[in-house]
């Protein structure tokens, strides 16, 4: 997460929201999730033959490049100023217009049926929900997000990152970082 102390890098936050990203993702395969993520109602579905890494692999070939991706519906996505995630809690059926976003490096980092932990770097606008659900209909037996962490965006890199806990806000008038 960026952090900006102070009106001037405030302000500059959102230019960082449209700069290239970089996760690492964990899916399980064999279920959905109406969320497309493990908040959500899970169902469990009947798997006929475990897919072998290099069938997983040659899966997640077909998302490389620009790709078209529908957001989930309970997300902070907005259709006509609402959020889809508040319509949806409404009742209110809305169908989320496919975007185009772009995939630039997807890649295994573990593989233990049910659990596929991958590496993603994406534009801006990828949501890594939908793309899990994605590649669990590919799968043809559904996948849902189990955990999700970004790892870079633009320049800025976890492991380069700050903990909150260890600064001393008094110090500091305008300032951007991330945690």
């Amino acid at each position: 997460m960026l952090v900006g102390i102070g009106r001037e890098f405030t302000k500059k936050l959102a230019i960082f929201q449209k700069k290239d990203k970089e996760y690492i993702a964990t899916l399980k395969l064999g279920a959905e999730s109406d969320t497309f993520d493990r908040e959500g109602k899970i169902k469990e579905n009947k798997v006929e033959k475990i897919p072998k890494r290099e069938e997983i692999e040659e899966i997640l070939k077909s998302f490389l490049g620009e790709i078209l991706q529908i957001p989930p519906i309970f997300s902070a996505k907005k259709i006509k100023g609402k959020k889809l995630c508040d319509l949806a809690r409404k009742g209110i059926k809305i169908e989320p217009r496919a975007q185009k976003v772009k995939i630039y490096e997807i890649s295994i980092l573990d593989y233990r049926f049910p659990y596929l932990k991958i590496k993603v770097n994406c534009s801006s606008g990828n949501y890594i929900r939908s793309l899990a659900h994605d590649i669990g209909k590919k799968l043809k037996f559904g996948a849902y997000l189990e955990e999700l962490t970004r790892t870079k965006i633009g320049n800025f890199t976890l492991e380069n990152a700050i903990d909150l806990s260890k600064i001393n806000f008094k110090n500091w008038k305008n300032f951007l970082f991330e945690i």
